[in-house]
């Protein structure tokens, strides 16, 4: 990987780790929460409720993918851009700033999405508000049992609709094409790296076309989900009730820099980078826990 990409995709993770961290602590102080199947945060039916909610999703989006037309598509997938980006952008400034001001923000973040809808950068801000919104306010509404139930579930569903169906490929195609705020833009400048093909002793530099690379919000949303409930699950007090958080965010960092490394080298070669992100923040919370904290 390049040291642009990494620098990027770093730079991303931190930023909208430390933004949703900020705002699921204003929550947690709050004690606001949404119920998602049940009143009860460590029901598991959540977890099951979930992730039932995420197949409905995407198999109502692989239909529209299929059978309608692009235009009518694009802007049925710019609507349901807009309202997630207002309903999250609205979450994020609110635990910031008073209400009414927090709604005029959201406001003018969306319209800048529709008159400026190419623009890379408005985008990647609209991402970030996005997975900052919904990544705090799921975790602090699940218990980390239902959390770790999910994102395994999806873990393995991801696994299957990569390798498997094939769908999630499909899908990911037709959604980066749109420049919609449902995916990071990461444009990775051209590099030479070293090949050796097969029979030869000596290798030989090759030159890596330049190559807008797409992250997944999921890739991002998953881990702020899951540190934002172990934060709401500790019983310690501040700091130190961030060092499960903490690990669970350092696993996935670790996770996504190995997929992405690989992906960058494999211009073209689905692979999803949250089964990886998922066994090491599994991994990492355990040994938080195990510590003591």
């Amino acid at each position: 990987m390049n040291k642009g990409l990494l620098l990027q995709l770093i730079g991303l993770f931190l930023i909208v780790q430390a933004l949703g961290i900020a705002v699921a602590v204003n929550l947690i102080g709050m004690h606001i929460s949404v119920p998602i199947v049940t009143e009860n945060p460590e029901d598991i039916a959540n977890a099951a409720g979930l992730f039932i909610y995420i197949l409905v999703f995407t198999g109502a989006l692989l239909l529209m993918i299929l059978f309608m037309k692009r235009k009518p598509l694009y802007w049925v997938m710019k609507l349901l851009e807009l309202i997630a980006v207002f309903a999250t952008s609205t979450i994020v400034f609110s635990v910031f700033m008073p209400e009414i001001i927090a709604f005029a923000l959201a406001f003018i973040i969306v319209l800048l999405r529709i008159i400026y809808a190419q623009h890379i950068m408005l985008r990647n801000v609209a991402s970030i508000l996005a997975v900052s919104g919904a990544g705090a306010v799921i975790g602090v509404s699940l218990g980390v049992l239902p959390v770790m139930v999910f994102i395994a579930l999806l873990a393995v569903y991801d696994l299957i609709a990569v390798f498997k169906t094939k769908h999630m490929v499909v899908m990911a195609k037709s959604i980066t094409k749109m420049n919609l705020a449902f995916t990071f833009a990461m444009p990775a400048r051209g590099e030479l790296i070293a090949e050796a093909p097969s029979g030869r002793k000596r290798g030989k530099l090759v030159k890596v076309p330049a190559h807008m690379f797409e992250l997944g919000t999921g890739d991002m949303v998953i881990p702020l989900m899951f540190a934002s409930s172990a934060m709401n699950a500790s019983a310690l007090a501040f700091p130190l009730y961030l060092v499960p958080a903490l690990a669970i965010l350092l696993g996935s960092i670790v996770g996504l820099i190995i997929t992405v490394d690989y992906s960058s080298k494999h211009v073209g070669k689905a692979l999803p980078a949250l089964p990886l992100q998922v066994v090491i923040m599994l991994v990492l919370y355990s040994v938080a826990k195990f510590a003591g904290f």
